[in-house]
């Protein structure tokens, strides 16, 4: 049984102004909502942009000590795979300084460091290093208790910040992953700038992503288990249906892999590929910094 530690290192905390909830007066009509002036999408929901930041983070808060069951539930377990065709596709080798944005259960990190530390019994020089960073202290908390547990001691560094806005200097590492996370962010051009702004020249961006289904008869029957089954089963298992309502409505809301493949390029990462996975429930996305 993990035990909650405090984490040792200090995080950047990402600063989200909360939403404001002022209940109307007794015995009247509560006011019509006005029209967001800076709207932007949570799920199927239009709210204003800077509040998005803190609604992503109630609902990791709320799943963080399941997130593993959450992506089970959503991808059927097949994420397991699809993060090892990740690393895979990443290819880390020793001396590798990789950022992983959104990664807070530290998943990716350890699969890097593994590959890492499996290159480097094979005769490649020189340990390597992840930082991982996630927009929500209760996920790099469960990511930092796992590693512990499991004895990963060293090469770790867990920031607590935001993808449109790294705390990270220019050029500081050698590759760039994020799964899952991607779609959360507000603004996704933003977060690819930061991406190519901490990369190196020469530097790898990874991008694991449920993604649109391009079977049309597997697109019907994930369209109905999405809609239909998993906001329930979320009910029952963590009972929080509203964090997996997003969840589905965010992958929905999410570019069409043409179109973040597009991003990419626009953004100036070079040798840009996409890789269908399963059918295009996920797909990864990858590009080279120049």
């Amino acid at each position: 049984m993990s035990v909650k530690r405090p984490l040792a290192q200090p995080m950047a905390q990402a600063i989200f102004a909360p939403m404001s909830e002022q209940p109307p007066s007794k015995g009247s009509d509560p006011a019509p909502e006005s029209p967001p002036e800076n709207p932007t999408h949570f799920g199927y929901r239009e709210v204003e942009a800077a509040e998005k930041g803190s609604l992503v983070r109630g609902v990791f808060e709320s799943v963080a000590g399941k997130y593993d069951l959450m992506n089970d539930l959503m991808s059927g377990g097949i994420h397991r795979l699809w993060k090892g065709a990740m690393i895979d596709l990443l290819g880390p080798k020793p001396g590798t300084t990789l950022l992983d944005v959104a990664g807070g259960t530290g998943d990716i990190a350890l699969r890097a460091l593994d590959r890492m530390a499996t290159a480097q019994d094979d005769g490649e020089n020189g340990a390597g290093q992840v930082i991982v960073c996630d927009l929500t202290a209760d996920m790099l908390q469960v990511g930092r208790d796992r590693a512990i547990d499991r004895g990963y001691l060293k090469g770790l560094g867990w920031v607590c910040g935001d993808a449109q806005r790294l705390p990270l200097s220019a050029r500081a590492v050698d590759a760039y992953t994020i799964a899952f996370g991607l779609r959360n962010v507000t603004d996704i051009d933003l977060a690819l700038r930061e991406a190519q702004r901490v990369l190196r020249p020469g530097g790898r961006f990874v991008c694991l992503e449920f993604s649109h289904v391009v079977l049309p008869v597997l697109k019907e029957l994930y369209d109905l288990y999405s809609f239909q089954a998993l906001p329930a089963l979320g009910a029952a298992v963590t009972g929080d249906r509203a964090a997996y309502q997003y969840l589905v409505e965010s992958i929905r809301r999410f570019p069409p892999q043409e179109e973040l493949a597009a991003k990419l390029k626009a953004t100036g990462f070079a040798g840009v590929r996409v890789k269908n996975l399963t059918g295009g429930i996920a797909a990864l996305h990858s590009g080279w910094r120049v």
